[in-house]
């Protein structure tokens, strides 16, 4: 509930509320499973919500859009209301304003990105490269953008690899060697992130985060990930969270410290982000979460233990929630005695010992007071929802998804001109002006042949008019002889007749 600039949230010996200017600087909602963390989270949000503030949240067994619906009265409520002597009757149940989403588009918009705004860093950690590959994926993405071959989805991205594995000489000696080896296993990698959803998730139109800070009727739209598909393919969760969090640093102003924030971010199964992820991208998102308050973005965290987070990223979360943790071994001993001493002490109660014996929807609660120092714990119960607790059915989400105001705007996939289209184009060019180019030298070779023959049938020619020339010449002059001979012999002959 909102009230006052103060979201009230549990209840103790008296209401505890986090203080809206304090909302951005981050939380934590942990405990073991079935310990009740979804039900707080649903409280939060919608309370957030009350005050104007839109929030995302991924919902991983769909329970969550039930807040989407108005909630009724039942005898948890009732005896709860007894017992922090509230009216039931001035309770206000209802829904709050949603839109679902979801990246494979099947229970919601669809939420894509392009392969070059989700950069080489985090794709390279999504398909898990080593260093070497990393280093040719950079490389492969700096050559792109010098040639102004916009890397939209995974084709663009497949062909881009080959073009530079195939052009390797020509970029060496500028941009470093290529291995052929490592374009390889980044094609293989590929083809992997293809199976888990990635054709879906790269491609355009892109996500504009701006969706998401929207309000209807003064309220906060809550934005709800469909994720129990997703939850499948850890890689592809985490690497989409890290993506979103880095757009929205990104592209948000500073503003500061505000009333309240200008979104909330409510990042469930918080261990994925961390799990199996380098140091140097544990500090990128140590990075993120520290300065992007500054932006009027607050980040809250669902997981079990305090201890599935960085210690650097667990020192930024400000407003904190402990449900119960189970302490079977000596590691679970270990994490509750971690997750107490987190908490600045109240001496009416241990602090360990505490976290043991929470039952279920109560916590052990720590919120930032007005100077922003951690307020000493409280053991309390977390206030009830207002709206549905548990899953809505298809056709609530269907009518839901169809009356958003964004709707249409996602569903259909635009593949423009990229580097697929362009490389293709300039290949066809070459294979064109090859073809020319042998097409030419054919000619010339056939022209060659053709003078060729012209010359020799020239110079038979002319040794046949010689032949003939010179059997004229004899011809005319044996003739010439014989008629000489004839004469002259006809003349001796008269001469010896008249003798």
């Amino acid at each position: 509930m909102y009230k006052d600039n103060q979201l009230y949230v549990a209840h103790a010996a008296a209401p505890i509320h986090i203080i809206g200017k304090m909302a951005n600087r981050h939380g934590l909602i942990a405990g073991a499973t079935g310990t009740g963390k979804t039900v707080t989270l649903q409280v939060l949000a919608e309370t957030f919500s009350q005050a104007g503030v839109p929030c995302f949240m991924a919902d991983m067994k769909g329970d969550l859009s039930g807040i989407s619906q108005t909630g009724g009265l039942n005898k948890f409520i009732e005896k709860r209301c007894a017992e922090w002597g509230m009216d039931t009757t001035a309770l206000a149940f209802e829904g709050c304003p949603v839109r679902f989403y979801d990246v494979y588009g099947e229970q919601g918009h669809p939420m894509r990105t392009t392969i070059e705004k989700m950069g080489s860093v985090l794709l390279a950690r999504l398909m898990d490269l080593n260093e070497t590959q990393t280093g040719v994926l950079t490389l492969t993405f700096r050559i792109a953008k010098d040639e102004k071959l916009p890397l939209i989805d995974m084709k663009d991205l497949r062909l881009m690899l080959d073009y530079v594995a195939k052009n390797s000489d020509k970029y060496a000696t500028t941009y470093g060697n290529v291995s052929a080896a490592s374009v390889g296993a980044i094609q293989r990698a590929l083809l992997a992130l293809a199976e888990q959803g990635g054709e879906q998730f790269f491609g355009e139109p892109a996500f504009d985060i701006f969706d998401l800070m929207q309000t209807e009727n003064g309220r906060g739209v809550m934005n709800i990930l469909a994720a129990d598909k997703l939850m499948l393919q850890p890689k592809l969760y985490s690497t989409f969270l890290m993506w979103l969090l880095t757009e929205i640093y990104e592209t948000m102003p500073e503003i500061g410290d505000m009333e309240l924030p200008k979104m909330v971010f409510f990042f469930d199964e918080a261990h994925m982000l961390f799990k199996d992820t380098s140091k140097a991208l544990i500090e990128k998102i140590e990075q993120i979460v520290r300065l992007i308050r500054s932006k009027g973005i607050g980040v809250y965290f669902i997981t079990q233990s305090p201890s599935d987070l960085p210690e650097t990223i667990l020192g930024q979360c400000g407003n904190r929630v402990q449900h119960a943790l189970r302490a079977f071994t000596p590691k679970d001993q270990a994490a509750v005695k971690a997750a107490a001493q987190t908490f600045r002490t109240n001496p009416a109660f241990d602090t360990e010992r505490a976290i043991l014996e929470l039952g279920t929807g109560e916590a052990l609660v720590s919120f930032l007071d007005e100077k922003g120092a951690p307020s000493v714990v409280e053991r309390a119960k977390i206030l009830f929802p207002l709206s549905q607790i548990g899953a809505i059915t298809a056709e609530e989400r269907s009518a839901i998804l169809n009356a958003s105001r964004i709707y249409g705007k996602y569903e259909s996939v635009v593949d423009r001109e990229s580097a697929f289209e362009r490389i293709v184009k300039q290949r066809e060019e070459e294979a064109k002006r090859e073809e020319e180019a042998k097409e030419r030298e054919a000619e010339a070779k056939e022209q060659a042949r053709r003078e060729k023959e012209e010359s020799k049938r020239s110079k038979k020619r002319s040794s046949t008019v010689q032949k003939s020339l010179v059997g004229s010449v004899l011809g005319t002059a044996v003739t010439y002889f014989a008629k000489t001979f004839a004469s002259q012999l006809a003349r001796n002959l008269t001469k010896k007749k008249k003798r």
